[in-house]
């Protein structure tokens, strides 16, 4: 009798789109959504509360809580990141070619998503190169957070620019450049988790591991291989900050294109 007292009050009220591509970009983007939240709460839980939680751990103690802990909180980081940059690129994907199509229709020749989708990839590519090798002397001013913000802040800067001024042919809106830029950031973010983090991370583990079963002493190397993978994740987490304001501007701040 209550659910069709529900139904009888919403019915009215309640129209479900019918056609594929409604349903299909709905799916796509409440998935982006989803995967997003888990991946950035895992972030923020990472630098708010695991750095320095760990910290003040003893030795025996973070031997038997780091591997465990770890090694779930990274599966679930890595697979949410992984799933949130593919959603997102699908359903910036539907934006670009259905931009080009409306700027072909307009009668603008140069309508193409190629152009978009090839220095989107080749250009935040690139910067993660460029960021990641900021990383590599590790010692000196390439170990100090200040510098390496301000490298991220200044590479990101230029490569937004460049990715606007690659793609002001009048047909592109401002969806497809913010989301561009915002979706850049995140993909340099993933190949963080991945090439960087992830990669430092499970031999981290498993030296804590070794080192808590049997006494294993630490590699020498893993002090530093810790510092870069702290770098990387607090860069992440202040990049996001900015992800987050050009994913909203996307639909809610029209300040590029048309």
């Amino acid at each position: 009798m209550a659910s069709f007292a529900v139904v009888a009050f919403f019915g009215p009220q309640i129209h479900l789109p019918q056609d594929f591509n409604t349903n299909f970009l709905m799916l796509v983007r409440w998935t982006h959504f989803l995967a997003g939240i888990t991946w950035l709460g895992l972030l923020y839980f990472f630098n708010l509360v695991n750095v320095p939680f760990m910290k003040e751990l003893d030795a025996p103690t973070k031997g038997k809580v780091m591997p465990p802990l770890m090694t779930r909180a990274l599966w679930w980081f890595r697979m949410s990141a992984a799933l949130t940059v593919l959603a997102g690129l699908i359903y910036w994907g539907q934006i670009v070619a259905t931009d080009a199509t409306n700027g072909k229709m307009q009668g603008l020749a140069n309508a193409s998503s190629g152009m978009a989708m090839g220095s989107f990839f080749l250009i935040w590519t690139i910067v993660w190169g460029v960021l990641y090798a900021c990383l590599l002397p590790g010692k000196g001013i390439f170990d100090k957070g200040a510098f390496i913000g301000v490298a991220y802040a200044v590479v990101v800067f230029v490569a937004s620019w460049l990715f606007l001024s690659l793609n002001t042919h009048g047909w592109e809106s401002n969806r497809l450049l913010a989301i561009g830029i915002g979706g850049g950031i995140g993909w340099v973010m993933l190949l963080n988790v991945w090439g960087v983090i992830w990669r430092i991370q499970k031999r981290l583990i498993q030296w804590t591991r070794d080192n808590a079963a049997s006494g294993a002493p630490m590699p020498d190397k893993a002090k530093s291989m810790a510092r870069q993978a702290f770098l990387v994740s607090r860069a992440n987490a202040w990049l996001s900050v900015v992800l987050l304001f050009f994913m909203g501007a996307a639909s809610h701040y029209p300040m590029f294109g048309k």
